[in-house]
């Protein structure tokens, strides 16, 4: 039994590691809007990990199939916008309330099986959990809508990366991750070089920059990578079920984003519902999940 538990508690702790890095990589991020704007800030997370990333698996060791290459790219580019209309979310909502509604794109991802009357439990409280965070005026101020909807964007960016990550990473692992960061990076780089110009290539922005391509991407998903394969898919999924929780308390210390009890409530229902669906999920064999 001792082994056993010792067997997890690794892979859990760097699971949880990945999960604070990506916080702090998105609150260190938005400091660099005003210098950059959103799809700067993206298009320079997007490039530099994929600098990192290459130095790390050197993907061109590997030959792919036209089907595979075709899997990939369309990986890459769910990688590529997920991070746009991300960030693009951050300039008008809490951290915590966008992380919420990306997350509605994995669990909606998740449910889609969904048969037994316990799984209808978990949607309608993934329902109700994003009601109360949609711009109707339910909290003390109404989110803005372009932020709310960048976020769901970024939700279905996020189940298509999950959708083909798995198909993608199957056989090459991280060489896929490489090489998807670096068809996302060509993707948006032009678009905050629209927006940002040379000022994108300024050396005092650079640290930063880098902290929030190590932060949020290439020391994550390395991490991810490294202990998802050790973990039940259920544990995996109860573990994610944080993020919301961890990115409003990163918003709440590093950026002074206050929710209402509310939000809170909302942002934990659809916890729970994550949760819920991990849990009586029937699948609990260890498996690679996306990179």
């Amino acid at each position: 039994m001792t082994g056993k538990t010792d067997s997890v508690v690794a892979p859990i702790a760097v699971l949880v590691l990945a999960m604070l890095g990506f916080q702090a990589g998105a609150a260190l991020a938005k400091g660099l809007f005003p210098v950059v704007g959103a799809s700067g800030t993206a298009a320079l997370r997007l490039a530099l990990a994929a600098l990192m990333l290459l130095a790390v698996w050197r993907p061109w060791r590997v030959r792919l199939s036209p089907r595979e290459m075709r899997v990939i790219v369309i990986y890459g580019l769910a990688i590529g916008w997920m991070n746009f209309f991300f960030y693009l979310s951050l300039r008008s909502i809490p951290l915590g309330i966008a992380v919420a509604l990306e997350f509605t794109g994995p669990l909606a991802l998740a449910m889609t099986a969904s048969r037994r009357a316990v799984d209808f439990v978990w949607i309608l409280m993934a329902a109700l959990g994003l009601l109360a965070l949609l711009p109707l005026g339910l909290g003390s101020k109404p989110l803005d809508l372009v932020g709310v909807s960048c976020a769901l964007a970024a939700g279905l960016c996020w189940a298509l990366y999950i959708f083909f990550g798995r198909k993608a990473g199957a056989a090459h692992g991280g060489q896929t991750t490489a090489l998807g960061m670096v068809i996302g990076a060509v993707m948006i780089a032009p678009i905050g070089l629209a927006e940002s110009g040379m000022q994108l290539f300024s050396p005092a922005i650079l640290p930063t920059a880098f902290a929030v391509a190590l932060l949020s991407s290439a020391l994550p998903y390395s991490l991810e990578m490294w202990a998802m394969p050790r973990l039940p898919t259920r544990s995996v999924g109860v573990l994610m079920s944080l993020d919301p929780a961890l990115g409003a308390l990163s918003g709440l210390c590093f950026l002074g984003e206050k929710l209402n009890w509310i939000q809170w409530a909302a942002i934990a229902s659809v916890m729970v519902a994550s949760a819920g669906s991990a849990v009586t999920s029937r699948d609990s064999t260890p498996q690679r999940l996306p990179d």
